[in-house]
């Protein structure tokens, strides 16, 4: 048990996680060094070994990269993190330390186009199968499971199209498999939704997100059992060293001191430029889990409310009516909102997901993740919420 345990969310989104050097600093040291020196011969062979614990090299021991690991793990209640280089590494990071040739995924098809070509190309290349389903029907799950399933991939609610998977009967299809399930909580991060209580063997984290919330650095992390993350997964980011860097793990660090606050803001913003734009003639169909509208509402309520509030993120996607050029013409005639593929910062920001961040995946997967060219979506910041829709208005009126 953690010393944190005993504490709520916030106290460890502030406390978790701290090691102060001799100087008795009350905000997190930044250790900008590239490696550690040993006592003795002796001391510094014992270390390398991992006979004796202590720091050895920054690729895969440092002290703010272990705080920032410490403080996320206590976050989502887990035992042990990986921080690591982005998002997508943490993916691959995951992949590679747990599968080998001759296994086969369980993936949705509503993830961020970068997993789809991880799976579908760069790991099919070294033996690992990849089977896509919808994310909604666990039924289809249970049915793409062969005798060499190992890993069941999701993301909930998921980028771009806000499909919420109910993670407790996919825990129980990778139960029956023998496989690992591992859930990708970007979008809510733990102060909204935590996957462990759930059944989720692995959470997968893009740092760069929401986790800092402030569009400042890239990174990502692997977080779950101590057997699972410092076995296999911390053995291959020691190996390949796709690791989070000491200067980003301090910024994120800095972050989580007001993630929940963060996402209950931006949240609650999120909620009302869902509902303006339900309302809105110009849009064909409003994405986002905390409209009653929403076909997993009631699922996102049981599965969104880790602080005890039902939060739907601050993410929302919508369907523009005509298609690709009148989603254009909407991003284009923003003035505040920034045109950019990230989500999870402080500043609102808009992108078309064809055309962005899933515009290397085939059509046909487009198509079957329901990600269609009038599709935006929306990142909602810090700003007042009357100015982010007074900003998507100039669009949606031409």
């Amino acid at each position: 048990m953690s010393e944190h345990d005993e504490y709520g969310f916030d106290t460890r989104a502030v406390r978790a996680g701290q090691q102060r050097s001799n100087f008795n600093e009350n905000s997190e040291a930044l250790y900008l060094t590239s490696s550690f020196v040993h006592e003795s011969a002796a001391v510094a062979a014992k270390r390398f070994s991992g006979e004796l614990d202590g720091n050895v090299y920054s690729r895969f021991t440092n002290p703010t990269v272990s705080m920032f690991q410490d403080r996320l793990a206590a976050l989502e209640g887990m035992e042990s993190c990986v921080a690591t280089s982005s998002g997508m590494s943490a993916v691959l990071t995951a992949a590679m330390a747990l599968l080998r040739a001759g296994d086969h995924v369980i993936c949705s098809h509503s993830v961020f186009g970068s997993v789809i070509t991880l799976f579908d190309k760069n790991l099919r290349k070294f033996g690992v199968d990849t089977t896509f389903v919808s994310a909604t029907d666990p039924s289809a799950w249970a049915a793409a499971v062969k005798p060499n399933t190992r890993m069941l991939f999701v993301e909930t609610p998921s980028n771009p199209t806000m499909e919420v998977s109910d993670m407790a009967a996919l825990k129980q299809v990778a139960t029956n498999a023998g496989a690992l399930f591992v859930v990708d909580n970007c979008f809510c991060t733990p102060a909204i939704q935590r996957p462990v209580e759930f059944g989720a063997d692995l959470v997968i984290h893009s740092a760069t997100k929401f986790l800092d919330g402030h569009g400042r650095i890239v990174g990502g992390a692997v977080v779950g059992s101590k057997q699972l993350v410092m076995g296999e997964v911390y053995g291959f980011l020691r190996t390949a060293g796709p690791s989070m860097s000491p200067f980003n793990a301090w910024v994120a660090l800095k972050g989580m001191e007001t993630l929940s606050i963060r996402m209950e803001a931006q949240s609650k913003r999120a909620l009302q430029l869902a509902r303006w734009l339900e309302a809105h003639p110009a849009i064909e169909r409003v994405l986002y889990p905390g409209l009653e509208s929403h076909p997993q509402f009631e699922l996102a309520k049981r599965q969104q409310s880790a602080s005890g509030e039902f939060l739907a993120g601050a993410v929302v996607s919508f369907v523009v009516k005509g298609g690709r050029e009148e989603a254009w013409r909407v991003v284009d005639a923003t003035k505040m909102i920034s045109i950019t593929a990230n989500v999870g910062d402080t500043k609102s920001t808009i992108t078309h997901p064809a055309s962005t961040t899933h515009g290397r995946i085939s059509k046909e997967a487009r198509e079957a993740a329901g990600i269609g060219e009038g599709l935006l979506r929306v990142s909602v910041g810090l700003e007042n919420a009357a100015d982010v829709q007074a900003d998507l208005a100039r669009g949606l009126a031409a």
